[in-house]
């Protein structure tokens, strides 16, 4: 994990050109094209889009909060569940591509190895930016009752928290689905799967 520990994930632009001859193979755009991608790899593409989504709504929420479009106990009450179901499911599904996929892909493509362990090392540092995420919303939260000040600075706080974490979960989105979704459509989701067995 020592050379994937030297591609950190806010200053990579990209996964290194050795781990894209897949996606030279299927590039992006041409990823609705191909038959299977009404398997895993759509599943995996909208599991993430579900993810940009919920990050945008929260950056969203804050900003209304800060531009005095929500009040504080408005806010509180609309705030809460979606960072819960955000930071929740966002965990757990980077537990199960730690546990689950990616061994069964690197196992299929040796070659992709470094690219899973990139990723891999990519999990951990977004996690470490979930509990501090968590860590400033709740900080924001308890001060809803408190002076506009110090509001003020815990949400000031919780915004570059979270536009910090939302900058990290989209590289690594962009990177993960450019490593795993061509190896799907190279081989076929049963296929990966299967060779897990």
């Amino acid at each position: 994990m020592s050379e994937a520990a030297n591609l950190l994930l806010l200053e990579r632009a990209g996964l290194p050109d050795d781990l894209r001859w897949l996606v030279q193979k299927y590039p992006r755009e041409n990823w609705q094209g191909h038959a299977n991608i009404l398997g895993l790899a759509n599943m995996w593409l909208q599991r993430h889009d579900m993810f940009r989504e919920l990050g945008g709504m929260l950056t969203n929420g804050i900003n209304d909060y800060r531009e005095g479009r929500l009040t504080a106990p408005d806010f509180a009450r609309w705030f809460a569940p979606r960072l819960n179901h955000f930071l929740g499911h966002l965990d757990g599904h980077h537990n199960v591509e730690d546990y689950q996929y990616f061994p069964a892909f690197a196992k299929a493509e040796p070659r992709l190895k470094r690219g899973f362990e990139i990723l891999d090392a990519d999990h951990h540092t977004i996690h470490e930016g979930l509990e501090r995420n968590a860590e400033t919303a709740n900080a924001f939260i308890r001060t809803l009752e408190e002076s506009e000040d110090k509001q003020r600075f815990a949400a000031d706080a919780y915004a570059d928290e979270n536009s910090r974490l939302i900058a990290m979960l989209k590289r690594h989105l962009a990177d993960e689905e450019d490593l795993i979704i061509p190896l799907i459509l190279d081989r076929g989701d049963r296929a990966l799967v299967e060779d897990d067995d």
